[in-house]
């Protein structure tokens, strides 16, 4: 919800499945396999994580 209110800025204009779905359309775009994503982290019970390490 904190992603959602804080990316798009309105109010009951949506879900936090709209932020699910860009993930996986970003993961479709940067990852080689966006069903074991390297670089676009899930982080359980917080949101997302940008993994930097190579």
């Amino acid at each position: 919800e904190t992603l959602y209110d804080r990316v798009w800025e309105l109010d009951a204009m949506g879900s936090t499945a709209t932020v699910s779905v860009h993930i996986n359309r970003l993961r479709e775009k940067i990852e080689r396999d966006p069903a074991h994503p390297r670089w676009l982290q899930t982080v359980w019970g917080a949101g997302y994580r940008f993994n930097d390490e190579t």
